[in-house]
Formats: structure tokens, C-alpha cells, sequence
């Protein structure tokens, strides 16, 4: 074996071996590391301000109102460029967002332990459907779900999870893609699957009848109440393989609205990015391709880690949210199976005789077969404030690849 085998052998394992628990959840500024009064974190590779999109320019009004800092969208843009306010990626701090992937101080944020790794990975909670801060809509009714999630939903969520001793989220998931979940646009069946387990638990956290009633409605009615903490999963179970020298393997693909950035196992904290493309998809009534902005958020940790569009060929369905035809989901999967190094026997999928997903991008693989890694993912507009107008398919750009490629070539002397 190559150097570069031999590395992603070691890098590969990890990822396989992974055993992602969802333990608890906290506020932000508590528990994820190095976290600030004065820092958001966003999704993608590092940008700034001036050139952020219009979703992730919403989404940072609208957490400066929650947290009062500002009154008012212009005293969140003064206070932005009075150069008060500090902007990192969440991956620079072991996190995940969807789509703009905002992260502030007193957020709550779901804790999940990779017991067999040691590190942990964090995300916030999900918000629902609709005008939601994910998608950079910033009105009233956005600020007072997140702060009933942070005063009701996130003390009860934690204190179950106490109780339960925490849930397993790789078996969470393996049941999700038998149920007919691909984990990152569809996650109906480990949504429920998450209600279920924490049900027991949640009636015993001493929470009035009112209380407990909008927690129940909030996992009822939220399908993408898992997607969260599969982010999380991901991100932890990818971490893990994350700085094996001379490995080939993505450990992470991100999009920041303006850029998509992918990071490389063996290449440090270099990000490889090039001009983040618009979805292909379908849009909610009202909306076109002509409204949507670049693909945006961290949850292409999902197909980074073998889910996602990856694992497509287990949710047929998803093509109804996404476009296409089961024949298309089924395609999807089987391609993805040409650029990366294993099959995640944990995550099999009965439409493949439950063959495992296809697991550990491989930036080689990529240059040479030209296949570029499927996404599928939400579509939000293009100006801040809207929120989300449709689903669709991506592919990452080329050009990221292609930089990682040379890069590690430069780094190996060759």
C-alpha cells in the first residue's frame, strides 16, 4: 500500500468505527469551544460581512435581535460594521448549522459524543418549517420561537436526555434509512424515531401540562426535529478522521451562501473553495430559480459522512420534495459509490440488498472519474428576510477538488 493508502485506511476506520451519542443539550456560549458574547458563527468557509449572501446577512440581523443586541435591522448592520461583531466558521469550533447556519452566544445547541473517538460536535436546534432564522427570515414570530425554544424546549430536551442516558444517533440513523429517511432533506422517520425515544423521558421532567404539550407538538409536527443532531452526528464521526497525514479523504463540505469549501483530512485547516452554484429544484408557489441564492450550510456534513444524497436509493420519496424520479435517487446513490474509499456496513439500504452507503469522499477519486458529490438540500432567497422557497439537488464545484488535489500533491513532494 501508498502512503495515501495507508492513511486513508486509518482515516476510513474512523469514520467507520464512529459512535456518535446525542448526550445533552446547553447554551452555546457554555459549551461549544472557544464560543464569545461578541461571535456568531456561520455556516461554510470563512467570509465576511461585505460579502456575505442575503439569507446568512438575515440570519445575522435576526440573531443580533434575539440576543438585543440591536433593536432594529439598521442597529444590527451599524453594529455589524462598527467591527463589534466577530464572524468564524462553525466548523472552526467542532459545529454544524443548516443553511445560514447561524450560532450565538445563548443558543441552545445539541450535544453529541463520538464515545469512541472522544471529541464532540455541536448544532442548533431545529426551528421548523416556514420563516425560520436558518433561511434568514428575521420577523417577531422567528425571535419568539427561539427564545420559547431556549427558555422551554431546549431545559426539557436536556433534561430527558439526562434521564435516557443518551441516544444512540448511528443506530438512530440506521433505522431512519430503513424507514425510508436519507438523513438530511428527510428525516420524518428519525424525527419520530427521536420523539419516541425521548417520550418516556420527557414526561418525567416535571414540565406543566402546557408546556409539555407544545414540547410533544414541537417533535409532532417538526419532521426535520432529527436533522439537527444527525449534523452533529456527522460532524463528530467526520472530526474524528479529520488531520491523518497524507489522507485523501473530505472531512468536510460546506457552503456559506456566496462560496462552497471543502476541508481535506490530511491538509489541515485549509479550505479549498470556488463560487457555491444554485440549486436544481423545486420551488414553493410564487417563487423561481430567478429568487434562489447559492447554495448555502453546513448540512452537506451529511453526505460528507455517507448520507444525504448518498444514501437516496433508501428515500424514493424525497424525490417528490427534491425533483426527479425513485430511478433518479436510486442513480444518485449508486454514482457516489465511484468517489469514495468504503461502504458504511451500519447504514444499509434495503433497495441495495442493504449494501452499505457509500462512505469517505476521496479527493483523488473525484479528479480522476470527474463525478462530482450530490447534495440535496434546501433553496432559500436570494434577499434577507424571506426565508425558504423550494428544495433541490447541487453538486459541489470542481474547482474545490482540483485545488486539494495539487495541494496535496505539493504537500507529499510529488
Amino acid at each position: 500500500m501508498t502512503q495515501i493508502d495507508d492513511a486513508n485506511a486509518t482515516a476510513v476506520r474512523r469514520v467507520l468505527e464512529a459512535t456518535p451519542v446525542l448526550v445533552g443539550v446547553g447554551r452555546a456560549r457554555d459549551v461549544i469551544p472557544d464560543m464569545a458574547d461578541d461571535l456568531l458563527l456561520h455556516a461554510g468557509p470563512p467570509i465576511p460581512w461585505d460579502r456575505m449572501s442575503g439569507p446568512v446577512r438575515g440570519a445575522v440581523t435576526g440573531a443580533l435581535l434575539y440576543e438585543r443586541k440591536a433593536g432594529t435591522e439598521a442597529e444590527a448592520a451599524v453594529l455589524v460594521e462598527s467591527g463589534r461583531i466577530r464572524f468564524d466558521p462553525c466548523h472552526h469550533h467542532a459545529a454544524v448549522g443548516p443553511m445560514a447556519g447561524i450560532v450565538s452566544g445563548s443558543m441552545p445547541v445539541c450535544i453529541v459524543e463520538n464515545r469512541r473517538g472522544g471529541n464532540r460536535a455541536y448544532a442548533t436546534l431545529n426551528e421548523g418549517y416556514g420563516a425560520v432564522l436558518r433561511y434568514g427570515a428575521y420577523g417577531a414570530a422567528v425571535l419568539e420561537r427561539l427564545r420559547w425554544m431556549e427558555r422551554t424546549l431546549a431545559p426539557a430536551l436536556g433534561r430527558a436526555l439526562d434521564l435516557c442516558g443518551g441516544i444512540d444517533m448511528k443506530s438512530l440513523i440506521a433505522q431512519a434509512l430503513a424507514m425510508g429517511d436519507e438523513g438530511h432533506n428527510r428525516n420524518r422517520a428519525g424525527s419520530a424515531l427521536l420523539g419516541r425515544l425521548l417520550g418516556p423521558h420527557l414526561v418525567r421532567t416535571g414540565l406543566s401540562t402546557g408546556d409539555l404539550s407544545e414540547v410533544f407538538r414541537y417533535l409532532a409536527d417538526n419532521d426535520l426535529a432529527a436533522l439537527n443532531p444527525v449534523m452533529a452526528a456527522c460532524k463528530a464521526t467526520m472530526d474524528a478522521a479529520h488531520g491523518v497525514a497524507g489522507s485523501t479523504l473530505v472531512t468536510a463540505m460546506a457552503r456559506n451562501g456566496t462560496e462552497f469549501g471543502i476541508r481535506v483530512s490530511g491538509l489541515g485547516e485549509r479550505w479549498f473553495t470556488a463560487p457555491a452554484e444554485t440549486p436544481h429544484g423545486l420551488y414553493f408557489p410564487g417563487f423561481t430559480a430567478a429568487d434562489a441564492n447559492p447554495d448555502v450550510g453546513d448540512s452537506a456534513i451529511t453526505e460528507t459522512a455517507g448520507i444525504g444524497a448518498f444514501a437516496m436509493a433508501a428515500a424514493p420519496a424525497i424525490v417528490k420534495f427534491v425533483s426527479g424520479t425513485a430511478r433518479d435517487a436510486l442513480t444518485s446513490t449508486l454514482e457516489m459509490y465511484e468517489i469514495t474509499l468504503a461502504e458504511n456496513a451500519a447504514f444499509g439500504i434495503p433497495a441495495l440488498d442493504f449494501r452499505g452507503t457509500p462512505t469517505g469522499i476521496d479527493i483523488r477519486r473525484v479528479a480522476r472519474t470527474g463525478i462530482l458529490p450530490r447534495i440535496n438540500t434546501g433553496i432559500a432567497h436570494r434577499t434577507a428576510g424571506i426565508g425558504q422557497i423550494g428544495a433541490g439537488l447541487v453538486r459541489a464545484p470542481r474547482a474545490c477538488f482540483d485545488q486539494a488535489v495539487a495541494a496535496m500533491a505539493a504537500a507529499l513532494g510529488r
